[in-house]
């Protein structure tokens, strides 16, 4: 098959002090940006959800197959259920799964098996990644770089989020095959991920971290 193309139209373009200046901008505004774990009742309107979301479906991807698929649940039995489920999983994690090693990394955080967040937030965004699309016919059609694909998109889903003056945390219970039960999804579609979205709790404190410098995490060439 010939591949098709056509001229690449509408692609911003700054004076090079203004690429400066918003690169600063951009990195100023997402450095504000931190996990929550305790969260309001407070509603976000669906459509921002739905923004984000189509801001994640930008992302590139192995061969465009767009391996992934945005799961949001609203519905409080089904929030209850996933947290039912993922404390147990958790509760395994910290008795018995986890190394002491693992556990002394996250004693600074405070957490437990204990996720209160899966029910109190407006939204949990379950991702799944697609291994494989199935066609009209039944035939497999393989994806290509899935998790890179899937963890690109993830990220443009948290930095779109946070944009809007959403708040975030991503959970990963331990297995997460429940969530493939639970939201009757496919069985080409693995657990990938939930993106916990909503307005932090008026009382919220985040613990004090800091974050590398860049001499730490980029090595110029």
């Amino acid at each position: 098959m010939k591949p098709k193309f056509e001229k690449l139209n509408d692609f911003p373009s700054f004076e090079l002090s203004e690429m400066i200046k918003r690169s600063k901008e951009y990195f100023d505004f997402m450095n504000k940006r931190r996990t929550v774990r305790t969260y309001s009742h407070k509603k976000i309107p669906i459509t921002i959800i739905e923004n984000a979301i189509k801001t994640a479906g930008t992302a590139p991807s192995g061969a465009n197959m767009q391996p992934w698929h945005f799961a949001i649940v609203i519905d409080s039995d089904i929030k209850r259920q996933i947290r039912i489920e993922a404390e147990k999983e958790e509760k395994e994690f910290y008795n018995t799964r986890a190394s002491k090693e693992w556990l002394d990394a996250l004693r600074q955080f405070g957490t437990d098996e204990k996720k209160p967040f899966l029910e109190t937030v407006p939204y949990l965004i379950v991702v799944f990644e697609k291994k494989h699309e199935v066609d009209a016919d039944g035939n497999k059609i393989k994806h290509y770089y899935t998790k890179e694909s899937v963890g690109i998109a993830t990220g443009m889903l948290i930095s779109a989020l946070h944009n809007a003056g959403v708040a975030t945390l991503t959970h990963t219970p331990s297995p997460m095959n429940f969530l493939s039960k639970i939201l009757n999804r496919p069985d080409n579609e693995k657990p990938y991920l939930i993106v916990v979205a909503g307005f932090p709790d008026e009382n919220t404190k985040v613990p004090k971290i800091n974050r590398k410098k860049l001499s730490e995490i980029a090595t110029f060439y």
